[in-house]
This record gives structure tokens, sequence and C-alpha cells, in this order.
């Protein structure tokens, strides 16, 4: 079976002088991945009439299916329908009414007028169809090309910038590409894992990856916020593919041990989650250095409610005393990032809350540090029914991102834990 191929060009000068960051192409890229196709190309594109028709004409040739986010706003700046309808041959534009109404409904809950440059973009090329944009004023526009254009036939679909609306129109163009065209069957499977670096984990698991079949393809996917990710594919799947996958998983879960923490696309705050929900039990955090993104974490998890409580962002030795109850003894003893300061705070949280378990994080994330304790450090501390436990963990990197890294290795070390 030939590989349906795909290009992913994203359009706008915002993108190409970082503005914006392009979250579109990877989301994209992932969706098509999933359904057997290949993308071959990510092409950023200024926002220029003959840049636009050009480039997308020569991925078009080489590619069977372009998908293009941007330029479809209602300033002039935004050109790539105009571009789009020239490529194309269009003769005239036609009204969606299912996007107009939609932009009717958008704007008046927002409280603004409805300008005719909104009503315009309900306007689309006459040979183009059209999925309606649900969550923006921008349809999403499908041309579709003979193979007398560009040597095969070849579909271009245009979607909006907006990352939110990119997201929830993706689904209606992933089922439009499966109608269209007959795609390589491909079966994936996720193993989670947390705690090891990618180089540590594949040495553990080298007898296991050295005995994969030759069409199991393994992929490492490294992430601050979820672990290294291991993606099993099989391309030309059949009837026996899962079952096969399913062994080979399986088999390695013994050799992962506890880095294991999910055999699905799962995070680190949903299995916290699910342990939690399955027991009755509940959760507080009490974060310093972290500054609120374990409980950010924690939150974005449907249903959340049901087993955490609360949280104290207790950024000064101020507020760890008078609220949480560490001792000043304790901080003038043992430092601010440390084991004690650790665990009375997450003691301390817990006892504020009466949560079943409670978890801290008290940490120098950027240049700081001290005598004590170097940049980087984080000291974790976790108080449940077992008593309290502490643990620290260093890393290097900017501050945006040892946030992150605290963040998680705090809420797995809070799974582990709760499993034992």
């Amino acid at each position: 079976m030939n590989t349906v191929k795909a290009s992913i060009c994203t359009i706008g000068d915002e993108i190409l002088i970082g503005q914006i960051v392009d979250t579109n192409s990877s989301l994209i890229s992932r969706a098509l991945g999933e359904i057997g196709v290949r993308t071959t190309r990510m092409v950023s594109l200024a926002d220029d009439r003959n840049e636009i028709i050009g480039i997308l004409s020569k991925q078009l040739k080489d590619n069977d299916i372009v998908i293009s986010t941007g330029g479809l706003g209602p300033t002039k700046d935004d050109i790539t329908k105009d571009a789009l309808a020239e490529l194309s041959g269009s003769v005239s534009y036609v009204k969606n009414e299912a996007q107009e109404l939609i932009i009717h409904e958008i704007l008046h809950a927002r409280g603004l007028d409805v300008l005719d440059v909104n009503i315009r973009q309900a306007l689309v090329p006459d040979n183009c169809e059209v999925i309606v944009n649900k969550r923006g004023t921008a349809p999403i526009m499908i041309f579709r090309f003979p193979a007398s254009r560009f040597g095969h036939p070849a579909v271009l679909y245009a979607m909006p910038g907006v990352p939110f609306e990119t997201e929830a129109a993706l689904g209606d163009v992933v089922e439009d590409i499966k109608n269209h065209f007959k795609l390589e069957s491909i079966y994936h499977k996720t193993i989670m894992t947390y705690g090891l670096a990618e180089s540590a984990l594949s040495e553990l698991i080298a007898p296991w990856e050295d005995a994969l079949p030759a069409n199991v393809h393994l992929a490492y996917l490294p992430n601050p916020l979820t672990g290294v990710r291991l993606r099993l594919s099989v391309y030309d799947a059949d009837e026996t593919t899962e079952s096969l996958v399913n062994g080979l998983v399986e088999a390695v879960k013994p050799l992962l041990g506890e880095n294991l923490y999910s055999d699905a696309d799962d995070s680190l705050e949903a299995v916290v989650g699910r342990l939690l929900k399955a027991k009755g039990e509940s959760l507080s955090v009490a974060e310093s250095c972290t500054g609120g993104e374990i409980a950010h974490l924690i939150t974005t998890v449907p249903g959340s409610s049901e087993y955490f409580l609360g949280s104290v962002t207790s950024y000064s030795p101020e507020v760890k005393k008078k609220v949480l109850g560490v001792k000043a003894a304790t901080i003038d003893g043992c430092g601010i990032v440390s084991s004690a300061v650790a665990a009375e705070m997450a003691e301390g949280v817990r006892r504020l809350t009466g949560s079943t378990y409670s978890l801290s994080t008290t940490g120098w994330a950027d240049s700081y540090g001290d005598e004590r304790e170097p940049a980087g450090t984080v000291w974790v501390g976790v108080s449940g029914p077992r008593g309290t436990q502490t643990r620290r963990f260093r890393y290097k990197g900017d501050r945006k991102r040892n946030i992150e890294r605290f963040a998680a290795s705090a809420i797995d070390f809070l799974r582990r834990y709760i499993i034992k």
C-alpha cells in the first residue's frame, strides 16, 4: 500500500518573527500519524500572496495532503483566502450561512458588534468545501485538486491559526481524510514512564528492545511534565497486532517497575487522581518554588474536585511560619530549602485541610541558591497515613523548565508513596 504523505504549512509573519509559537504543526502531525498519514514537511510562510501560492503549489505537488493554518482572520494582513482562491482557480465568493450564524453567536456572546469585516469571513471561494468552525469565525476550507493539476489527486485543508480552534476542528479534518484516502493501517501503543532519563531508560530496557519484532518500531518521547513516553508503532497492522503489542508491553513491565505509571497516553496528575478517587482519599498541597504549578496540574484533571481540597502558595518564610506552622528554628537551622522545611510544610497543610495526603515543595528554581543547596534543587515532602517522607531532586535548566520538573517530580513522588 502506498503511504499517504502530508505537508503542514503555517502562515503568518508573527510566527516567522517569533511573536507566536507554532503549536499547531505538532498537534496536526500527531493526529495524522495516528491514522497512518506520514508528515514529510513542516513549512512556515510569510504573509505574502506570491509566496503562499508558490509554496503551497510545491507542497501539493510533493504530497497527497497539505494542511495550512493561519492567515484567515478579519484584518487586512490576512491574505490567505484570496491567495487560495487564486491557487484553486475560483471565480467568485459565496456565503456560508452556517459559518455566518456561528459568527453572530460568538460575537454576541462576547458583547461585541458584528461588523462587515466579521461577516466577510463567512465568504469562501466558490470551489471549496467547508467545515464549519464552531469555535471561531473563520471556516475550514477544503480544496480538492484533480490529478491533472499536480500529477496526482491532492487535497488542501485551510484551517484557522488560533490553536484552540485548530484543535477543535482537527477531528473533522481527520474524518474527511479517512473518508477520501485509502490509509495505511497503523497501531500505536504508549507506555508512560517517569524517574529515568532517556539514556538510562534505554539502557534498562535494551534486552527487551533488541528482541522487538522487525515490524514493531519504538520511539522515545521525553517531556519534562510527563517523563519519557515509549511509543510502540506497527504499520500495516492486522488483526493480530494488538495482541502482539500487548504481550510486548507486559514483557517490559517488570523491567520498568515503579518507573512505569501508565500503559496508556496519560499524565502523572491523572494517574494520581484515579488512585485517590478509587480509595475515596484526598490531597492538599503546599508550594513554594513551584508557585502553584502543582495545584494547576492537579486541577486540570476533570473531576479533581472530588479529591483535591486546596493549596497554599507559601512563597515567603513568613507565610510558611504563620499559615503552615513551619518552625522558625527549622528555617534558621536547616535552611529554607531543606528536608526539614519540606516535611513541616507538608504536615502543616495536611493539618490545615484534613486531607489524607499532602505534598510540598521548597527549592531554588533559578540562579540564586545558597551555601547549602545549589540552584536547580528542590526538596519535596509527602505526608500521609504512613508518616512523612522527603526527597531531594536536582535539575539543570532555566527557571520555567525547572519549575515544570519540580512539579512533575513532586507528583511522581506522591504517586510512589500512595502505591506502596
